[in-house]
């Protein structure tokens, strides 16, 4: 993890995706889980209920049974709903793979960057899931509850929500996801996000609204645990991606293992730039972004992004059916 391997990212080309496949994707963060996800794909593909045992014997508790029953407030806890959206979230790909839907390109929304990584082959599935429960911990140990606060800010541009954030005189803010045009997240200290609210109501922001998460993701606070996921990620087996991978931290296509270390342990303390990195997977030649695994935040982001772009969801039967149809035309 040096500058050598920074560099690696910042040069990584964007390829140009074949005519004939022009499929991504995208698989949802920490939000979109609720109680009951992946029940039907589960109920009805042998494939889905393989990974479900699989994070079941990796965890040792039933995965199953926390995502379909709960309880919620079990589910809410961040190192319990990491491993389990990424578990909704492949048992849907293997669903899909088996369906001879492949993607040309992978993307993830923060943890959601994990399953891209399995569905790309650049880690096994059981490792995953062990590692994002770990990931989960080291983010709520990180800062002691209470401390921090995550916001959303509608309606300012990048720019307006930058100043805001160097402006505060309260204590530390950051933007942590530019996800859209008009909406981007900051965290940071509770004080300080509070103020920075208060500054963006003031400078014409639409709403701005705090978040029901206890971590205060994708900002400097998160430096202790980019360290400890950094030194887990050393005993991990990474393989070069198969299905080429566009990171949260620089929205730039990686191609090598060192490189994508690297990103990883950015994505922890740096903002994610979800907005530009659909951009550059449109770029590419992508016309079709299929969001899988639970929710459908992700497809509400793309078609504000790229409003062209053909967009799909998968998280249960009824929408499984939807996407194939979808794509079949």
């Amino acid at each position: 993890m040096d500058n050598q391997s920074e560099m690696n990212i910042s040069e990584s080309p964007s390829p140009r995706v074949p005519e004939s496949s022009k499929i991504c994707f995208v698989f949802p963060g920490q939000g979109s889980q609720h109680v009951g996800m992946g029940k039907e794909i589960y109920e009805n593909f042998g494939e889905a209920k393989e990974i479900f045992g699989e994070a079941s014997d990796a965890l040792g508790y039933d995965v199953s049974r926390l995502c379909f029953e709960g309880p919620e407030t079990e589910l809410n806890k961040t190192f319990r709903t990491q491993p389990c959206i990424l578990t909704a979230s492949i048992a849907i790909q293997r669903v899909l793979s088996s369906q001879s839907i492949v993607p040309s390109v992978v993307a993830g929304h923060s943890l959601g960057e994990y399953s891209a990584l399995v569905a790309a082959g650049v880690m096994s599935f059981r490792d995953a899931v062990k590692l994002t429960e770990k990931r989960g911990l080291f983010m709520q140990e990180a800062v002691p509850e209470g401390r921090g606060l995550m916001a959303v800010i509608l309606g300012l541009k990048r720019d307006e929500v930058d100043e805001i954030c160097l402006s505060l005189q309260s204590g530390y803010a950051a933007p942590a996801n530019y996800n859209c045009p008009g909406q981007i997240v900051i965290a940071g200290e509770k004080e300080a996000v509070e103020e920075a609210m208060k500054l963006a109501k003031e400078a014409g922001a639409k709403r701005a609204l705090p978040l029901a998460v206890s971590v205060p993701s994708h900002c400097t606070l998160m430096a202790d645990a980019s360290k400890r996921l950094g030194e887990l990620l050393e005993g991990i087996d990474f393989n070069s991606p198969t299905t080429p991978i566009v990171n949260n931290a620089d929205a730039m296509f990686l191609n090598n293992i060192e490189s994508i270390k690297v990103s990883l342990v950015r994505q922890l303390n740096s903002p994610l730039l979800w907005e530009d990195s659909i951009k550059a997977i449109a770029d590419s030649g992508i016309t079709a972004f299929v969001e899988v695994g639970p929710g459908k935040v992700l497809s509400g982001l793309i078609k504000r992004i790229e409003e062209s772009a053909k967009t799909c969801n998968v998280q249960d039967l009824k929408s499984l059916e939807l996407t194939l149809s979808s794509l079949a035309t």
